[in-house]
């Protein structure tokens, strides 16, 4: 009979397969994380059992990541699992993999929340309202809900494929999030929205042209409606969202954006051009400008 494969030797090999795509490191710590998710143990538990064999089960498991990440599969997609924010979420092709710029965008619009006193913990009295533009797998509008349950926050997306993932994802945190179907390039579509006391959004910005910059597995597996505007018009979104903005922000509202860090300029101007003039810019801790807020302090 076919002895099964032990933890330790399917460890070494699948690190030695992924070995001809990643780095010694990258490649390792794929490989914790494949093992950790087929056996359910961490590295610690996996070395003290190292001898335990694979059920069949496990092995067709560990065949199959094998296959997807040999094809270029991102390893999200391929666990159907991302970290964002202290959460553990779902994530399929239908979205985007939650990214850290994003993550800092949250933790921006988090800090200075809990530091104006704009919330007050578990007060429903003036319950202020959020809207986040692009749902995705809902990462953002969930780490914000989780931070202030008071907060009512609303999330709209074209994509109802990504709007069923965000949905799965709110239903296993078990927050309440009021997401909207509708494309907000549609003047007529997002009109219909209330209006808001904050806005955060993280939309489409990459040019098309720099597809050929970006890596094979972005471009095979990752929603390009997500990632992609045209060339000529690389700041539509920012416009919408600002013409939504003067119209639908209350006095001393917040607008929340990650950016292109090529596009910085043209984004405060498309702003400033809707009247909005205290706008400041932040960099990521890679030093490069991907995050603007811009503050309503006129009617």
């Amino acid at each position: 009979m076919f002895a099964s494969m032990t933890i330790h030797e399917a460890s070494l090999q699948l690190r030695f397969q992924l070995f001809h795509m990643y780095d010694e490191r990258e490649a390792g710590n794929i490989t914790d994380l494949v093992m950790e998710h087929i056996t359910g143990w961490k590295k610690i538990d996996r070395v003290v059992n190292k001898t335990i064999p694979l059920s069949a089960q496990q092995e067709q498991m560990l065949k199959d990541f094998t296959k997807a990440l040999l094809a270029n599969k991102p390893l999200q997609y391929v666990l159907e699992e991302a970290w964002f924010y202290g959460m553990k979420l779902y994530v399929d092709e239908n979205v985007l993999i939650p990214r850290p710029e994003t993550e800092e965008l949250v933790d921006w619009l988090i800090k200075e929340v809990q530091s104006s006193g704009f919330i007050v913990p578990g007060s429903q009295s003036g319950t202020k309202n959020l809207l986040d533009i692009g749902t995705g797998s809902g990462c953002i509008p969930l780490a914000i809900k989780k931070s202030f349950p008071a907060l009512k926050v609303h999330s709209c997306d074209i994509s109802e494929g990504a709007l069923n993932v965000a949905k799965k994802n709110a239903a296993a945190q078990q927050l309440n999030i009021h997401f909207h179907h509708l494309d907000i390039l549609s003047e007529t579509a997002r009109n219909q929205l209330p209006v808001f006391d904050s806005i955060i959004s993280n939309p489409p910005y990459i040019p098309q042209k720099d597809k050929t910059t970006m890596a094979a597995n972005v471009l095979q597996y990752e929603p390009h409606t997500a990632l992609f505007v045209d060339d000529n018009d690389p700041l539509l979104f920012y416009k919408a969202i600002a013409g939504f903005a003067a119209s639908h922000l209350t006095k001393k509202g917040m607008v929340y954006l990650e950016i292109h860090e090529g596009m910085a300029d043209g984004v405060i101007d498309v702003f400033k051009q809707k009247g909005f003039t205290r706008i400041e810019l932040k960099k990521d801790l890679q030093g490069r400008d991907r995050m603007i807020r811009v503050e309503k302090f006129n009617d």
